[in-house]
């Protein structure tokens, strides 16, 4: 086990907590039928002023008064969005100036695994704290998945939604900390969910018309899932074999907010009591990487967790990838 305690938590939620029957509008629907459809009442939706690496400084600055850091004592600041503010330089690096330490020398790096990730930096993290590298790691998620959503497209455009979430992370000799982790990908469901645009793959030399079109997220719902759950329950098992757990007695599971279906799925999966898997989507919507820790955040508020107890972290992500990590509290 590599030890270290969740010491605080912070999220930010757009100011505009925009109801699902705007949507109903949008798409020329019966008051209702977005909700029906895909279990979503509300999600937010950020202001042009509330961007990716603004959000995240606010969850960071909840995380930390929680945790009682100052900004300067962090050793590590990692920026792990699902889509980057802007290519260059990193999220992280806007984030660092943004809560006052542009001159600290802090390191900050981005690292990306789309929806999941919030998990590989805190893998990273462990892998550093247990090396002694660093003692304290402060992880931030944002996402503006409004960006790039294809209204004409309700499959996706009404379940995603806007917001933040940061967690820090302390090296800690007690027995909390991390028991197991495991990531997956299989490559040939690269296609499955697509966003070209803001890489080189789509260039300014190909014209005005080719950069809105690959500005514009795309995803094959059905497909995603059927990849994502042929692998989940062998990952799922041998994390908790390592980890000297099972599916009926690890405490919590906190997964990623992929959909209504993809929550229940999990529910399915996992067995027991359904109040196990925290779920948070309804009134969030898929809010890409930072809908893990946004849910972990919601679970902590709720009382949900408590020292001594195991918590399953469980995900799917473009490409297609999966990953699952057992804690310790």
């Amino acid at each position: 086990m590599i030890s270290f305690r969740l010491a605080g938590f912070g999220t930010y939620r757009p100011r505009e907590h925009r109801p699902s029957t705007a949507f109903d509008t949008l798409f020329g629907k019966p008051a209702g039928w977005t909700e029906t459809e895909f279990g979503i009442a509300a999600r937010g939706v950020a202001a042009p002023d509330e961007t990716s690496s603004m959000m995240a400084a606010s969850a960071c600055e909840a995380a930390l008064a929680e945790a009682g850091w100052p900004a300067s004592s962090i050793d590590l600041l990692i920026g792990a969005c699902g889509v980057m503010e802007q290519p260059i330089p990193g999220t992280s690096v806007l984030i660092q100036e943004r809560l006052g330490l542009g001159r600290s020398g802090i390191p900050a790096f981005d690292v990306n695994q789309t929806c999941l990730s919030f998990l590989t930096a805190l893998d990273i993290a462990a892998l550093g704290i247990a090396q002694g590298r660093w003692r304290r790691v402060l992880i931030a998620s944002s996402d503006i998945a409004s960006a790039g959503l294809d209204l004409g497209v309700p499959a996706s455009a009404a379940i995603f939604g806007d917001g933040a979430a940061a967690v820090c992370v302390e090296a800690d000799g007690g027995s909390a900390g991390l028991l197991a982790s495991r990531f997956a990908t299989w490559g040939e469901g690269h296609d499955l969910a697509v966003l070209a645009a803001g890489g080189t793959r789509v260039r300014v030399a190909e014209g005005y018309d080719a950069l809105i079109a690959g500005s514009r997220f795309r995803m094959d719902a059905f497909g995603i899932f059927r990849a994502a759950a042929r692998g989940l329950p062998k990952l799922v098992d041998a994390t908790l074999a390592e980890a000297g757990l099972t599916r009926q007695t690890v405490d919590l599971i906190v997964c990623h907010q992929a959909s209504a279906p993809g929550v229940e799925h999990v529910r399915r999966l996992m067995g027991g009591a359904p109040a196990r898997v925290v779920d948070i989507f309804a009134d969030h919507g898929n809010q890409i990487a930072a809908s893990l820790p946004s849910g972990l955040v919601a679970a902590r508020r709720a009382g949900l967790l408590r020292p001594g107890m195991s918590v399953l972290l469980l995900g799917t992500a473009a490409g297609i990838s999966a990953a699952a990590m057992a804690l310790r509290l």
